[in-house]
């Protein structure tokens, strides 16, 4: 008897702490201001996040407008700079305010900030120490960044990497090689920088001649074949200049040319001059080849008419010679004739 009124008191306490968890979750349903702190928090969250978005628009537009207004009148590097300056400070105004909006949106939810804010600092502060060739890459990207050195489409070489910059980060900078390879380069590690689109390039070409050919000629044949450069290509943007010798030596001499080209276009403009030199070079010999081929044509001709003349010469000996024999045989058989008469 003392089990079974034991097993009813147990049913009665099981049966008792499911209504109340009933009657919580019913209330919890029920109850009208937590759905009105709820339904406004969702509000103010909403508007937070449309607040946010409507900031980093506006200043967004604020920034290419100023970037824009500073760019009028300015050179190439200059607005490449401009430019790349204007999508870093938008960069920052969009991490600056997503993260104010998320602080924000953590306070709704009764986040207590001033604990996660100091973790945070001690956190930063931890990995600024610990992370400090990430800083010095952060630091030197800003500074490449904001003086310009290069910007994303210009050919560059930093110590033996040189390539087309795709990329330039806070932290890395992108190349791409005329091969096709990749370099990721941490910017605290770039140290002198070579830029070849900053400036117009200087193409140089050393032409090779045989020293059986005439100087004058060749530096003729030269400027004839050069002319009109400019519009073949349009990245030599004025007419080479001739040098003249830049070396010399028992078997041949070097003529020295140089053009004034776009820059990162100097080996085109080599391709292109050595192309019309060695078109022009192909012509001469043609012609050369043809003169001396009529050449020895007349040549061959000449000492054909002569030969023939020759020996039209030593039949006429020949039959003079002959006449004359015949002349003195009957010369003398007349003679022979005479005396027998006697």
């Amino acid at each position: 008897m003392w089990l079974t009124a034991a097993e009813n008191s147990g049913t009665d306490k099981a049966v008792a702490e499911v209504v109340r968890f009933k009657d919580k979750i019913w209330n919890w349903f029920t109850d009208a201001d937590m759905w009105a702190n709820i339904l406004f928090a969702g509000i103010r969250i909403l508007v937070i996040f449309i607040l946010s978005r409507i900031l980093i628009k506006v200043v967004s537009n604020l920034i290419d407008r100023s970037m824009n207004q500073n760019r009028k009148g300015r050179l190439l590097p200059s607005s490449r700079r401009f430019t790349t300056v204007g999508e870093l400070l938008k960069n920052v105004v969009t991490v600056v305010c997503n993260f104010v909006m998320i602080i924000l949106i953590l306070s709704e939810f009764n986040f207590e900030l001033g604990p996660l804010l100091a973790g945070a600092s001690v956190l930063g502060l931890a990995i600024g120490f610990g992370a400090q060739s990430l800083v010095k890459d952060v630091i030197t990207g800003f500074f490449i960044i904001f003086e310009d050195q290069f910007a994303v489409g210009d050919v560059i070489q930093t110590g033996t990497y040189k390539g087309t910059v795709e990329l330039i980060g806070l932290r890395t900078t992108r190349l791409l090689s005329s091969t096709g390879e990749v370099f990721i380069i941490p910017n605290g590690t770039i140290i002198n920088v070579t830029n070849y689109s900053l400036a117009n390039a200087l193409a140089v070409v050393d032409v090779p001649v045989k020293m059986e050919r005439s100087l004058e000629s060749t530096l003729t044949l030269i400027a004839a074949a050069l002319k009109g450069i400019e519009e073949r290509n349009p990245n030599v943007l004025a007419y080479p200049n001739v040098l003249g010798i830049q070396s010399m030596s028992t078997a041949e001499y070097v003529i020295r040319v140089a053009a004034t080209c776009q820059p990162n276009a100097k080996e085109d403009a080599e391709r292109q001059i050595q192309r019309d030199i060695k078109q022009a070079l192909e012509q001469q010999m043609a012609l050369e080849a043809a003169e001396t081929e009529e050449k020895a044509r007349r040549e061959a001709e000449e000492a054909a008419r002569a030969a023939v003349e020759e020996e039209l010469r030593e039949e006429e000996r020949r039959l003079r010679e002959a006449s004359g024999r015949r002349l003195r045989g009957q010369m003398a058989a007349a003679q022979e004739g005479e005396e027998e008469e006697d």
